[in-house]
């Protein structure tokens, strides 16, 4: 802990945590629910992010309009969004409106009033969210992806749920499911910029005074086991939209972070060797990265590349070719070193934003329950090994492992 973090639990569960940035005039405020689309049963599928878009359209104290005026009266900012492991609504604004910032994001997830009429009108507005993705083939190779790597598992749906499951939403099944996990234990209020910890933890506390408010707790399905696939789908697109991916280390694991900068080293940016063996060299695409996504107890690793359909076979034996290079010959002292340069830049420079700092404690309290400082975190990134490299490597980018996903223009 430093003197810039603080963090105070309520007696019901709610943890509030605030970094102090006194050089700012601004505030980031965000309101964490550990739940996400893997919690939800098949039935309930898109729940979490239709509860998300539901917040929106009314509480006990405010009706639709005056909540999309709230922050924007005072040249502030409002939204949320649902991951597979939790949902965030967020705030951003001038510090002098911290009390309205927090009292609005708490009004959202504590008091919403979930309007019959809005949740009909919200149906067919996720419907075409739906359709807006099916339109975007290169969000709909990663919804593939995610079926390929955990099958049945809820990891393996789309955030947004099915029109099936969307349309069968009622108003006490959003409400069951909002006082299930939307209480004080699975609640972080996270707060980053000019912010006294204890005068936010007395504005927090004038909405949470139910001390009982706990959330029951849900065992996670267990993860299937991986086999690796190959899928191929054919839409009405122009560019061939492809994927090499497998499952990886979780947000736990110590190799996470060696992960990491390899990933910062095979697909991290225009120097990368990807991005310079395939498109520099060969001319096969506009966009190629690598990824490296973390979950609690699992995570996952690949390349995706848009392309011409001429070229997709060749372009996968390219990937897989500089797989094999790492594979065969480690990276250099000064590759190795310049990705970590790379990895502590793109970090130092994200946490000019407040919004990034509010990001990243309240996703270190969800995961960690603590807090990692700056310092510490670019000392885990500058102490990975050249041995720790090679080790990653030889568990992660052996290519039998991998998944080939495909989404290719109609003949």
């Amino acid at each position: 802990m430093t003197d810039s973090f603080q963090k105070t639990v309520l007696p019901n569960g709610v943890r509030v945590i605030t970094e102090h940035i006194p050089s700012v005039r601004s505030v980031s405020v965000g309101a964490w629910i550990a739940v996400g689309s893997r919690d939800e049963s098949d039935t309930e599928s898109g729940m979490c992010h239709f509860i998300e878009h539901m917040v929106f359209k009314g509480t006990k104290k405010r009706r639709m309009h005056h909540i999309a005026q709230r922050m924007e009266n005072v040249g502030g900012y409002l939204n949320a969004f649902t991951s597979k492991e939790y949902t965030c609504f967020y705030a951003r604004c001038l510090d002098e409106h911290l009390p309205r910032a927090l009292d609005t994001v708490i009004d959202l997830v504590h008091t919403p009033t979930f309007p019959e009429k809005e949740i009909e009108k919200e149906k067919d507005v996720i419907v075409e969210e739906m359709k807006m993705y099916e339109d975007t083939p290169d969000d709909r190779v990663f919804d593939h992806l995610d079926r390929s790597l955990y099958s049945d598992n809820p990891l393996g749906r789309p955030i947004i749920g099915t029109e099936e499951s969307v349309r069968s939403f009622t108003r006490d099944g959003l409400m069951d499911f909002l006082h299930r996990y939307y209480a004080g234990n699975n609640t972080i209020i996270a707060i980053a910029g000019n912010v006294n910890h204890k005068k936010a933890v007395s504005l927090v506390e004038k909405h949470y005074s139910n001390p009982s408010l706990l959330s029951l707790h849900k065992e996670r399905e267990a993860l299937p086991l991986y086999t690796p696939n190959h899928f191929m789908e054919k839409r009405a697109v122009q560019q061939a939209h492809l994927i090499v991916g497998t499952t990886a280390f979780d947000v736990h694991d110590p190799k996470r972070v060696a992960l990491s900068v390899l990933n910062t080293i095979l697909g991290g940016g225009m120097s990368s060797r990807l991005n310079q063996n395939i498109r520099e060299r060969h001319g096969y695409c506009y966009n190629i990265y690598s990824f490296n996504n973390l979950h609690s107890d699992i995570g996952d690793f690949g390349v995706y590349m848009g392309t011409d359909a001429s070229k997709v076979d060749h372009s996968v034996k390219l990937i897989f070719r500089e797989f094999d290079k790492l594979l065969k010959k480690s990276v250099t002292k000064i590759e190795l070193d310049r990705a970590k340069s790379q990895a502590k830049g793109s970090i130092m420079l994200g946490l000019e934003s407040m919004g990034s700092r509010m990001m990243r404690i309240g996703r270190q309290e969800l995961y960690y329950q603590g807090y990692y400082s700056l310092d510490s975190i670019l000392a885990m990134i500058e102490a990975v090994t050249m041995d720790e490299i090679v080790e990653v490597t030889q568990e992660i980018l052996e290519p039998s492992r991998y998944s080939v996903i495909k989404i290719l223009p109609e003949a």
